[in-house]
């Protein structure tokens, strides 16, 4: 039987959630026990104040540490210290699993602006938050923690497979439910739900978890248990896939040459080969290889043809079909022009640049998540430089200019490298 002790300044806040419905029940019946430990019970303050003006300066106030570690210590079992926090590892499934095994569970409400930070160093406090919101303080956030934990204690949910079956319990959204009538105001139930079929029921629930996650949470597909026929289920799930709105426009010119020498420099053919595949990859649209040069535009025009219409693509159609969708021109103009005749609207220009830039008051630069919602809206061109990267001419042509892949360390990669990456950062496995 878990105890939870609620170190709060607000006991009264709890009265009615934790005395309603399941968790009523099962503290009734002994399952939980809730403890109450009030911070201002341990102020020396005559008009019990727990709280004061931040150093420093800036607006509302801080919980004092020592009321607060007085009620902590008071707690003779405390078990796993639990610091609601918005800045505090997420509540999920499995953390909450974790914590049902415990005996004792000890969880600080906070409120104000926060609380002194030496009281990390005292406590072995965990930060934990139930969303990226902002709260008025702790209390609400701590009966997400008691249910979410308690729903794990033998007993509390009466038939235990539910909380197996429940969303996030086995990596994805849940299916949705039906019940009595078979028709409710002209709506019916999905017929396969009807027919007794529990095998059909159970790969029709399946695919109706994947098609929830997939539109409503897809960065939980990345850590889910999938199997192969859940990703060709996947694969046939009708969505938008903001891909096909993004293009890259590989320029070899104007481009660093050296530290202050700019102009063309030389294609070449891994670059469009492994570029080109990466596009397709991904899904995404044309990929503009761009340069002035006559001899250079002779040369990727007969590599374009080899693998497209001569014995290269004969022998691998799978590189045909990818270097068919590279087209040669000339600037970047030339490239943006064609992108705005075929999708009705002018793309968005985002350089990739492999150090930051260096002018004063130049906006942050963009996030992959900042690029992929630009590409839900309309058509956006990634540039890439070769050589040395791009010239300041097309950096201050471009809408907003990427952060650097490796902004924390070395930073050097090869284009086809960076292309990858970026194509993978900006829309992932479910483009």
């Amino acid at each position: 039987m878990p105890r939870f002790h609620l170190v709060t300044l607000f006991p009264e806040f709890f009265d009615s959630p934790l005395n309603t419905a399941l968790l009523g029940h099962a503290r009734q019946s002994g399952l939980l026990e809730t403890i109450f430990h009030n911070p201002r019970d341990f102020s020396a303050s005559k008009h019990r104040h727990v709280d004061d003006r931040p150093y420093g300066g800036g607006p509302g106030m801080v919980m004092q540490a020592e009321p607060l570690a007085s009620a902590l210590r008071s707690i003779k079992q405390p078990g796993r210290m639990l610091l609601l926090s918005a800045g505090g590892q997420p509540l999920n499934h499995t953390l909450a699993q974790n914590l049902a095994i415990e005996d004792d569970i000890t969880i600080v409400c906070g409120r104000y602006e926060g609380m002194d930070a030496r009281l990390h160093s005292l406590f072995p406090l965990e930060a934990v938050s139930v969303g990226d919101v902002v709260l008025n303080g702790g209390e609400t956030a701590a009966l997400a923690v008691i249910e979410a934990v308690s729903r794990f204690i033998p007993g509390f949910m009466g038939k235990e497979e539910s909380a197996q079956e429940e969303s996030h319990a086995q990596g994805l959204l849940e299916y949705p439910h039906y019940t009595r009538p078979d028709v409710w105001e002209g709506l019916k139930t999905p017929d396969v739900l009807l027919n007794g079929n529990h095998a059909e029921i159970a790969l029709w629930r399946r695919k109706a978890s994947l098609t929830a996650t997939l539109r409503t949470r897809p960065d939980m597909l990345d850590t889910a248990p999938l199997t192969h026929a859940d990703a060709r289920a996947l694969a046939d799930i009708p969505c938008e896939r903001p891909g096909r709105n993004l293009s890259f426009c590989l320029l070899h010119y104007p481009v660093l040459l050296g530290e202050k020498n700019f102009g063309a420099s030389s294609l070449t053919n891994l670059d469009v080969h492994d570029i080109s595949r990466i596009s397709r990859s991904y899904g995404m649209g044309t990929f503009y290889v761009a340069t002035p040069l006559e001899d250079q535009q002779r040369i990727l025009r007969e590599i374009l043809l080899h693998w497209t219409r001569g014995p290269g693509g004969r022998g691998n159609p799978d590189r045909a079909w990818a270097l068919q969708h590279v087209r040669p021109v000339s600037s970047l103009d030339e490239a943006v022009a064609h992108m705005l005749e075929q999708t009705g609207a002018r793309p968005r220009l985002v350089a990739s640049s492999a150090v930051w830039p260096k002018k004063k008051n130049v906006p942050a630069p963009l996030t992959p998540r900042t690029v992929r919602q630009w590409c839900e809206e309309g058509p956006v061109m990634l540039c890439l430089g070769t050589a040395r990267g791009l010239s300041p001419e097309v950096l201050e042509h471009c809408d907003g200019v990427m952060r650097p892949l490796r902004y924390l360390g070395y930073n050097h990669l090869s284009v086809r490298s960076a292309a990858a990456i970026l194509a993978d950062r900006i829309l992932g496995d479910y483009f």
